[in-house]
């Protein structure tokens, strides 16, 4: 039976960071909705209530049965979770006199303490929170405090036939373990979960490989899969781990759209090849060329370029299934879905604001199952799982990349010679990423590191690529735009392109890349000089919010 920690959400952004650094524990992990906690679950070893964009003492907070599972499970509350169980058991939450926000040190930390085994004096955390705990329950006792929270962390310990029980404790912090700028965030959390609720981490690639492709061949038996790849991590780590466990049986499908990077349609058809799959590559770009001439609202290109993409999969789709044979039929449709895709993450009025997306237009008629092997992995487990199974680096580092691709990141209508443009620039630009290298430490380390990219710890530094160290980047073509420039002795009247880079964990929220000045001149001077039809470069430093990452 996999053991697994139970994470209640209250609706914090970083509630999917916890799940994270839980599963780093190789531990398994699953996020519900604070009303969803599964009872008489013997596989469940501990429960960990996250943060809320609430008060506790709103009319619409979010609130549990704490009977549930208090008293029978060790349980830790951050943050919202922390002042909900002072609130309910008998302590006192109250406004601050300001939001206590960013980096505190725990001036007081009783090291003692099974959460805070290892812990170092004057440890940095990080605290983000309008209401504070004023006084902690009957009971309970305080574990730790900064200059400005005297309550940071308590506890309330269980007394078994006695001995001190820690199946039956209480645990609760004020401040954000999950995050990076809490220092010893993950021994906080490896504390917890190792030491105090039991974890064998049993949960890992390796673990996970062997266990899916099992699942895998006695789920789809002899029976063939169909796969639409789009050649990002997900969908091709999705194709190898079926490929491991059913071979010839699965067909892929790689649609071109026209509007991909440089290149890029062959380089990955290549990388599939090399790799093993069954890939049917079918470049469908004049069929979208043609559809979206003369369009220009964002969201009207973005329905044609997914209406046009169900089509031709569809067609290619149902050839598989009108070829098969008596012993081997077509039953399954699989897909890269990972969990952050399927977690149901709560807005302020308690709906469900994501749901996982599908291919999204089969036809009923093709009776087709779902197959979905990566539904339970975060994106760096995926990657793990991908180098777990010897994928090259730079199909596992890939940054994500909207569906619609280079239509997204054009302004106004498209055209190939538009398209053509923005592919050469950004070529030079995700290219100089690539090459230019950055040396890190602390915090900026730490997050690299996390993310999975393969990287040595010296001295506490790491050297990395700029690409490695951003989340997603990308050059935008403000094509409604011209500019006046000059080259050589003559004006140009030309398109600015618009370079873009960020940082994140989870791409829910974003700040934009602090990228060195001298990589900026190269690559602007370079795109300025190579490519026709640019002649003025922009750097875009809005984060997200109120900024998306795209530009449409």
């Amino acid at each position: 039976m996999q053991q697994k920690i139970i994470i209640l959400d209250f609706g914090s952004q970083t509630t999917q960071l916890i799940g994270r650094r839980v599963r780093e524990l190789d531990t398994f992990c699953e996020i519900l909705p604070y009303n969803k906690f599964p009872k008489d679950d013997p596989s469940v070893i501990g429960v960990i209530l996250s943060g809320s964009p609430y008060s506790v003492h709103d009319p619409e907070a979010f609130k549990v049965d704490l009977g549930q599972f208090v008293g029978r499970l060790p349980v830790l509350g951050i943050c919202y979770g922390a002042q909900f169980i002072s609130h309910t058991l008998g302590g006192r939450v109250e406004k601050a006199d300001s939001r206590e926000y960013g980096r505190a040190n725990l001036q007081t930390v009783d090291t003692q303490n099974p959460l805070f085994k290892g812990f170092e004096q004057n440890s940095q955390v990080w605290m983000s929170h309008g209401d504070t705990i004023t006084a902690i329950p009957e009971g309970f006792h305080v574990i730790g405090g900064t200059k400005d929270v005297a309550n940071a962390a308590f506890w309330r310990p269980a007394i078994v036939n006695g001995k001190l029980s820690n199946r039956e404790s209480v645990w609760a912090v004020q401040f954000h373990p999950e995050v990076f700028h809490t220092v010893q965030g993950t021994q906080l959390l490896r504390n917890f979960v190792v030491d105090i609720c039991g974890s064998k981490q049993d949960w890992s690639a390796a673990s996970f490989v062997d266990t899916t492709v099992r699942e895998l061949k006695e789920q789809i038996g002899n029976d063939r899969v169909i796969l639409g790849l789009s050649g990002g991590v997900d969908s091709s780590v999705a194709a190898v781990l079926l490929n491991k466990a059913i071979g010839k049986n699965l067909t892929c499908i790689f649609v071109d759209h026209g509007m991909l990077r440089k290149n890029e349609f062959q380089q990955v058809m290549d990388d599939y090849r090399v790799l093993g799959l069954n890939v049917i590559g079918v470049d469908a770009s004049e069929k979208f060329f043609a559809d979206l001439a003369g369009v220009s609202d964002p969201e009207q290109k973005r329905k044609i370029i997914g209406r046009d993409f169900v089509e031709v999969f569809n067609a290619e789709a149902k050839k598989i299934v009108n070829s098969q044979s008596s012993d081997s039929k077509c039953r399954w449709l699989a897909q890269g879905t990972i969990y952050p895709d399927r977690i149901e993450s709560l807005n302020i009025t308690g709906k469900v604001i994501k749901s996982h997306h599908n291919v999204g237009g089969l036809p009923k008629e093709m009776d087709l199952q779902l197959c979905e092997p990566l539904k339970w992995l975060f994106k760096d487990e995926v990657r793990r799982v991908g180098r777990q199974m010897g994928m090259p680096e730079h199909l596992i580092t890939r940054h994500p990349f909207p569906g619609p691709g280079l239509a997204v990141r054009i302004l106004g209508d498209i055209t190939p010679e538009k398209v053509r443009i923005l592919q050469d620039a950004d070529d030079i630009y995700i290219r100089g990423l690539r090459d230019y290298k950055v040396r890190l430490s602390g915090d900026e380390a730490r997050r690299v590191l996390a993310a999975g990219v393969p990287a040595q710890l010296e001295d506490g530094e790491i050297e990395v690529s700029l690409y490695d160290q951003i989340w997603q980047a990308g050059a935008i073509l403000l094509s409604t735009v011209r500019s006046v420039g000059v080259m050589g002795d003559e004006r140009t009247y030309e398109h600015p392109v618009a370079l873009r880079a960020v940082t994140s964990t989870d791409a829910m929220t974003a700040d934009w890349a602090h990228l060195p000045y001298d990589f900026m001149a190269k690559v602007s001077n370079e795109i300025i000089n190579k490519v026709r039809g640019v002649n003025r470069v922009c750097y875009d430093i809005s984060s997200k919010p109120p900024a998306t990452i795209e530009w449409e």
